[in-house]
């Protein structure tokens, strides 16, 4: 009988394409081991429980909410490939999150303590507001409580103040980026003062202000910001940042 012989990379390749198009897109529960962003910006690490562990890399053009750290708990959903010079498997991530409540407030500490390092709560870096500030910008949700607060707040208070008002996502998918995004475009215009907030909810409501793509843009920012996010015993990143903390939107 003759006897089929094929070559490594024959073989490689028909494993490559039962991997990935056998099992399409796949979310997976785990813990994070040997998480390292190289300084591409690319992100290797290895996703394991306590029966197996599988290879991962998550390339820097996919957004990420917070700061990964080994032992955290987390989904991530992408689909299987096979590098065929090295003849490993690998997960592609597309997107990563915490798996619980508590993963988040881990995630919330890693970002914190890595801003303070690199002195982005640094009372020298706080700029100071005018002494009467006559345009100010309102980044917020144009449907929630907080904006209502705000605006008749102000209209109360000083009817002369001038508001720029960029509507805002402040919960859900893509909301850290949508914010940063406000940050940087009321920057481009004449103001005393720019206002991000939004009312309270659980911290996972609140995340878009524990984004590491919010504390840039808050600590980039040229006119003074100040954070007013949900309630009185409410923190969150953009506080830390910001140049003032507003307990409440109001």
């Amino acid at each position: 009988m003759e006897q089929n012989i094929i070559s490594v990379s024959e073989l490689t390749g028909a494993i490559k394409n039962v991997l990935e198009e056998g099992f399409g897109q796949v979310s997976v529960s785990g813990e994070l081991s040997n998480f390292k962003q190289h300084s591409s910006g690319h992100r290797y690490f290895t996703l394991k429980d306590e029966g197996a562990a599988i290879s991962c890399v998550m390339w820097r053009t996919r957004n990420l909410d917070f700061v990964p750290a080994d032992g955290m708990k987390v989904i991530i959903t992408g689909s299987l490939t096979v590098y065929p010079p090295r003849g490993n498997y690998q997960i592609d991530c597309a997107s990563m999150q915490t798996a619980g409540q508590g993963e988040l407030w881990l995630a919330f500490e890693a970002l914190k303590k890595k801003l303070d390092e690199a002195g982005y709560f640094e009372i020298s870096s706080k700029k100071p507001l005018p002494l009467l500030p006559m345009k100010v910008g309102i980044a917020t949700s144009p449907t929630g409580a907080a904006v209502k607060d705000m605006f008749s707040t102000i209209e109360r208070r000083f009817p002369a103040l001038e508001i720029y008002f960029r509507p805002t996502i402040v919960q859900g998918d893509g909301a850290g980026q949508d914010i940063a995004k406000a940050v940087e475009e009321l920057n481009k215009l004449p103001l005393d003062a720019i206002i991000i907030g939004r009312g309270g909810g659980s911290l996972e409501d609140l995340w878009g202000f524990n984004t590491e793509v919010v504390a840039d843009a808050v600590f980039n920012s040229n006119i003074p910001i100040i954070s007013a996010v949900g309630h009185e015993t409410d923190f969150s990143i953009s506080d830390f940042v910001a140049d003032i903390r507003a307990a409440t939107p109001t």
